[in-house]
């Protein structure tokens, strides 16, 4: 009779949820932590929360479960001097009743692909932030005064709440250098950077020939790279996904008062609108036209296009922060920036749709 007995489906293992975790994937079925949140999207995206328990999906419905934290994440601020951190503790918020869609659930959903590890989610913040320290939207000077260091404080918080949807509790200087080693930061961009460019010669590799090298112990396994098409998927996904969500949050901010400020704001929106368009529209890959396959190197240059678009998709995030909490006078050079993250956004759009590279002639 064992042979007719139902099998009892294996669940997920949730034993990390709150520590290393932050949030996964779970199947119809799981049962979620007592002291989680579970997250249900429909096929078209909209999510709704729910209480933990046995999580049931309907058809074409997907379930995320996360723990609220709280977590904390040492972040290096200046890639130049890495043992000068910040320890940052924040948790995911609670259900804001006034927004259609929670901001954390949008990440979820637009960037996380089953789990979210609190490492994984640690560099991503550590990078939002060096790009914004580096471009001068944040400001963190030598011997910080009181004021500053309030209004570093606020910029961060703004940022982590409109591009990940936490909240920060606490973030304190920290000495990092008992934990870092600078000379392992530096071989691992001596690698990245002869990843990036392999026609370069490999003089470590030539060094490395030694006896004493030939009996070290090979290096750990590293993931494969994503393809070209996983790639650019997950970049038209994340803009697809994302681009209606900053369009609308920058249709409820507060404007100054003034005609040009609204005229620029209006043709802002409408560039978004109009990107958001062209993302829908995207044509496939691999294809020129029907019957005319693009080649590998074409392929590359297209998902590379993405990226660009990509990256400016993250920059309206980190202004979107900025003008939820700039001053009237501040709204002129923050336009000023909205212009140039757009045209970089249809720049890197329209090349994306380019079937092929234009080449130009050399001059005589």
């Amino acid at each position: 009779m064992a042979l007719f007995k139902r099998r009892r489906k294996q669940t997920t293992d949730t034993s990390g949820l709150g520590g290393s975790l932050i949030a996964l994937r779970l199947d119809d079925g799981d049962v979620a932590p007592a002291d989680s949140t579970v997250v249900v999207f429909n096929a078209a995206g909209h999510a709704r929360r729910a209480a933990p328990g046995r999580v049931a999906c309907e058809q074409g419905e997907s379930a995320f479960c996360f723990h609220p934290g709280p977590y904390t994440v040492d972040l290096i601020p200046f890639a130049a001097a890495p043992e000068l951190g910040l320890r940052l503790r924040f948790v995911v918020d609670a259900d804001n009743p006034r927004v259609t869609q929670q901001r954390f659930d949008l990440y979820l959903y637009s960037e996380t692909s089953g789990r979210l590890q609190l490492a994984g989610f640690g560099a991503s913040v550590e990078t939002a932030l060096q790009a914004e320290l580096a471009q001068g939207a944040l400001d963190l000077p030598p011997c910080t005064s009181l004021d500053e260091w309030h209004a570093f404080r606020a910029g961060v918080n703004q940022l982590m709440y409109t591009r990940y949807g936490v909240t920060v509790d606490d973030c304190v200087p920290v000495d990092l250098g008992e934990q870092i080693d600078f000379a392992d930061i530096l071989k691992a961009r001596a690698r990245r950077a002869q990843e990036a460019a392999p026609s370069i010669p490999d003089v470590v590799h030539v060094l490395d020939e030694s006896p004493s090298a030939a009996t070290a112990a090979p290096p750990p396994a590293e993931l494969p790279s994503p393809s070209a098409a996983q790639r650019d998927a997950q970049a038209l996904r994340r803009l697809f996904l994302e681009l209606p969500a900053v369009s609308r949050e920058l249709r409820l901010l507060q404007l100054p008062e003034g005609l040009p400020v609204f005229e620029r704001h209006q043709a802002l929106l409408l560039r978004l609108n109009m990107a958001s368009l062209n993302v829908t529209t995207m044509p496939a890959l691999a294809w020129a036209a029907p019957d005319q396959p693009l080649t590998a190197e074409e392929q590359d240059r297209r998902s590379r296009q993405t990226l660009v678009a990509r990256d400016a998709l993250d920059e309206a995030w980190s202004l979107l922060a900025r003008l939820q909490l700039a001053g009237h006078e501040q709204w002129p050079p923050l336009l000023e920036e909205a212009d140039r993250i757009c045209a970089n956004l249809e720049t890197g759009l329209s090349l994306r749709r380019a079937p092929r590279a234009e080449r130009a002639e050399p001059t005589l």
